[in-house]
């Protein structure tokens, strides 16, 4: 049975964050859900990798062909999901298409920032999480190493990563909306993520009054706290302290909210309902969706700061043609190789075939020497019984065949046997 390239998934342009939030693969269920999804189906996926982001939940693997319309139950039962509403969602690439959908997602080319570099990032530690699975075979771990080669000569040849509107950029956007001047306000990070010390990194550029940073693990909070001379606390102060800011910006691996509607409620009577700003980058997200309901706050998800950065990839477009050019040569170099490795056992067999000739006639030469032969007469034999073997296969096709076929096969001669010169 052959074995294909297969990706399938949603991401922010097929699935609203409502439905991304609920097929969301935590880092700790990476393993578990890449176990379950080879004993699933068994021989019929030799490898796999799960990719999940804020923007995307996409599946990579090696599989038998029949496998692509099994995914989506899959997919949908381990989520606890009726595939039915599931599906219409749901993308699905083979073969060529699939390794263009690789090469694009960690060029930046199919993210929600075009041209921003987090998702290679992100990639690789997919990649890394179904290696350490037992996942990864041949096939993917080769797909994988060109996808993060062609990225990289994307950002190298391109400008396809200047002038990028990040969504950090965009949630300090949003603050300064309702806020106007940040130098009075009080901001407040939950989560010391990637995400989060991006965020940290520019709303402190603006010397906000007070950052606080909370994290599950306060020693992670303390760290990325110590880069911008900010506070941190505990998740469980929460409830006491969340009036005490102006904006707070959320982005943790946490499976349910951790900001509830009844808290937030609390805190917007205890601040006399001056304004909050709140910005849910996580997926699932941290932020009860009701919240935005209130008021006094101004709540933003993921998918808010999306269509916010949208307006600034302009000034990139121009670099996503020589971008996906520079992506269709390696799909085909790739493809090439996909190719070649199906006739590698072909190749085996016929250095197999070729050795036993070698061999036999080494075998039969050093026998006339031990006999005491001449060495000149021994080595023309040798020679004379190599070449026979070498022209024979050819020389009886030829003589087997009819007028098509024998044309057909005398026009393949030249590449067979490169000493045969090219008829004209």
């Amino acid at each position: 049975m052959s074995v294909d390239v297969l990706t399938f998934g949603l991401n922010h342009v097929s699935a609203p964050v409502a439905v991304r939030e609920r097929v969301a693969f935590p880092i700790d269920v990476l393993r578990p859900a890449l176990d379950g999804l080879r004993s699933a189906f068994g021989a019929s996926v030799k490898e796999a990798a799960i990719l999940s982001t804020c923007n995307r939940t996409e599946i990579y693997c090696a599989a038998e062909p029949h496998v692509r319309e099994q995914l989506p139950v899959w997919m949908a039962d381990f989520n606890r999901l009726e595939s039915v509403n599931l599906k219409p969602h749901l993308y699905e690439y083979q073969q060529n298409e699939a390794v263009r959908h690789a090469f694009r997602v960690a060029s930046g080319l199919d993210s929600m920032v075009l041209g921003e570099p987090q998702i290679l990032g992100q990639m690789k530690d997919a990649v890394r999480a179904a290696n350490e699975a037992g996942a990864l075979g041949t096939l993917l771990h080769q797909l994988f190493q060109r996808t993060f080669s062609v990225a990289k000569e994307v950002r190298s040849q391109t400008a396809i990563g200047a002038h990028s509107v990040s969504m950090a950029a965009a949630a300090v956007r949003l603050a300064e909306r309702v806020f106007g001047d940040l130098s009075q306000t009080s901001v407040l990070f939950i989560g010391a993520g990637e995400m989060i010390e991006l965020c940290a990194t520019h709303f402190a550029a603006l010397a906000p009054k007070h950052i606080v940073v909370a994290n599950r693990t306060l020693e992670r909070a303390e760290l990325l706290a110590s880069r911008f001379t900010a506070k941190t606390m505990r998740l469980s102060e929460l409830p006491e302290k969340l009036a005490n800011f102006d904006v707070i910006v959320s982005c943790t691996a946490s499976s349910l909210p951790i900001l509830g509607l009844g808290m937030v409620e609390r805190a917007t009577r205890s601040r006399r309902h001056r304004p909050m700003v709140m910005v849910d980058l996580a997926v699932p997200r941290d932020i009860e969706t009701e919240v935005g309901r209130l008021d006094d706050v101004y709540l933003y998800s993921v998918d808010d700061l999306g269509r916010m950065v949208q307006s600034g990839t302009d000034a990139r477009r121009a670099a996503v043609v020589q971008a996906e050019a520079i992506i269709e040569t390696r799909v085909q170099n790739f493809m090439h190789w996909l190719q070649n490795r199906e006739i590698v056992p072909t190749i085996v067999e016929i250095h197999q075939a070729a050795d036993k000739v070698r061999q036999a006639e080494l075998e039969k030469a050093r026998r006339m020497l031990a006999r005491g032969d001449a060495p000149d007469a021994v080595l023309e034999l040798l020679a004379h019984g190599l070449t026979q073997k070498y022209i024979h296969g050819p020389l009886a096709a030829l003589n087997q065949s009819e007028e098509a076929e024998r044309e057909q096969l005398i026009s393949l001669l030249p590449r067979l046997l490169p000493t045969v010169e090219r008829r004209r």
